[in-house]
């Protein structure tokens, strides 16, 4: 088992994905991994998510890659760009989900905001 639940799902979304199956059960969870759903169900990327005790079940929809960025980089609002080329294959296409102390979002919002923060994952 490993220590990093967000990447240990994300990981298991993705290899539901490559086996072509639309739906995936994780067996343990968090309120960060739940968070992060939440964005991506908000963006489409996921149709639904629900948790059930210490289960939770993933309902894939519009999907090409997820992943956890690890380590998780502390980045200024004018840096995140550098980060969007990075990740992101194209520009405004996919999202990366930063943390920041007004709660995670995406990387849209957080520059609308002017506010820094960890990455966290991204989806496209």
């Amino acid at each position: 088992m490993s220590q990093n639940i967000v990447s240990d799902a994300l990981n298991k979304i993705m290899n539901a994905k490559k086996a072509r199956k639309t739906t995936v059960e994780i067996n343990y969870h968090s309120k960060l991994l739940s968070s992060i759903l939440a964005i991506a169900k908000l963006k489409g990327y996921i149709k639904s998510y629900k948790i059930d005790g210490k289960k939770m079940a993933v309902e894939i929809d519009k999907l090409n890659y997820c992943k956890a960025i690890t380590p998780r980089y502390a980045v200024k609002v004018d840096e995140i760009e550098k980060y969007e080329k990075r990740y992101l294959p194209a520009k405004n296409f996919g999202v990366i989900i930063v943390s920041t102390s007004k709660g995670l979002m995406s990387h849209q919002s957080a520059q609308e905001k002017k506010i820094g923060g960890s990455l966290v994952a991204y989806f496209y």
